[in-house]
């Protein structure tokens, strides 16, 4: 082989390499996965495929694994980081910046078969999931004689969601305690199918889910405290503050060693750009521009950390989310 050629054939393996190089890798949330995902197939064909960007549903907690081991770019996330994570990222010397991306209606969902249940309190659904409920709440009328004598059948997320952690929280008071005989998967889609297959079924998953699949499902009101009103999920009442305890905040982190890579830190950047129309597409609550603009300004100045401390919190609005960008 020829001098030439052979400097030849190594430039274009230096080339392909190169061009190789160019993954962005992200993982995480399946409740957030819509949005980024919208958001990946936007700067691909913006970049005419010269970047490949991979998104992954590990759910929250699984994917948190990964970022804290350094294996991602950005982790999609249903809920903040938590104090454990924090401290394996450290460990790790992993740094993030935090970056809401929206807010989502955490959906109970029914079959739309299922002709008696109007609307569910906090204290029923309480009832029905949490762990002392495990192989003796079993039937409807269980949960509230005047529902029929029926065998209840329960659909969540797995115990890797991070929307798991977010309604244990809010509906058990506390994150991760849970029956555990329930039919259980970090893929939202699974869910939706189980649900929309059984009329004894109910569920709970992110909005979008549910948005996605109104033909085959009901979005079930749920009551906060006894005296106030059941409240339907929607973008209205998402803004409005009365869905409650299930409307929260939804995230992207980044690995801020992965922002010296410049196809990253261009990522972040039109994801910031971009969230509040691919949110709206995917029938999430899209962040007042501030928001964005506050994320923008984040990522340029490395501002890293979490403005939630290492906690799940319940009921946050979002304006107190912003408030608290703000004074990162």
């Amino acid at each position: 082989m020829s001098t030439t050629v052979k400097f030849a054939t190594l430039a274009l393996l230096t080339l392909t390499g190169a061009a190789q190089a160019q993954v962005i890798k992200i993982d995480g949330s399946s409740t957030v996965y819509p949005i980024t995902e919208g958001v990946a197939e936007d700067f691909q064909k913006a970049k005419k495929n010269a970047i490949k960007v991979t998104v992954g549903i590990s759910g929250t907690g699984g994917g948190f694994k990964k970022f804290c081991r350094g294996e991602s770019d950005f982790q999609n996330a249903s809920r903040p980081i938590l104090e454990k994570e924090m401290a394996d990222c450290k460990a790790a010397g992993v740094e993030y910046i935090e970056l809401p991306v929206a807010f989502d209606a955490l959906t109970v969902v029914m079959n739309p078969k299922n002709s008696f249940l109007k609307s569910i309190t906090v204290d029923e659904l309480k009832k029905m999931w949490e762990p002392a409920a495990q192989g003796k709440i079993m039937r409807w009328n269980q949960v509230n004689p005047a529902w029929p004598d029926a065998p209840i059948k329960l659909f969540g997320a797995g115990s890797d969601s991070g929307t798991f952690d977010y309604f244990t929280e809010a509906i058990n008071g506390k994150s991760k305690a849970s029956r555990g005989d329930f039919t259980a998967s970090e893929d939202d889609n699974v869910l939706v199918q189980g649900v929309a297959q059984d009329v004894n079924a109910i569920g709970y998953f992110g909005y979008a889910y549910y948005a996605e699949n109104q033909s085959r499902l009901k979005a079930v009101p749920v009551v906060e405290k006894a005296g106030k009103p059941a409240v339907s999920p929607s973008e209205a009442t998402v803004l409005d503050g009365s869905y409650q305890p299930l409307s929260r905040p939804i995230f992207v982190y980044v690995n801020v060693k992965s922002l010296a890579k410049p196809e990253v830190r261009e990522f972040a950047e039109y994801y910031m750009k971009t969230a509040a129309k691919i949110a709206k597409e995917v029938k999430y609550v899209p962040l007042p521009a501030r928001a964005y603009t506050l994320g923008l300004e984040h990522i340029a100045k490395g501002k890293k950390g979490t403005v939630f401390g290492g906690k799940n919190e319940v009921g946050v609005r979002i304006d107190e989310l912003l408030a608290r960008e703000a004074k990162l």
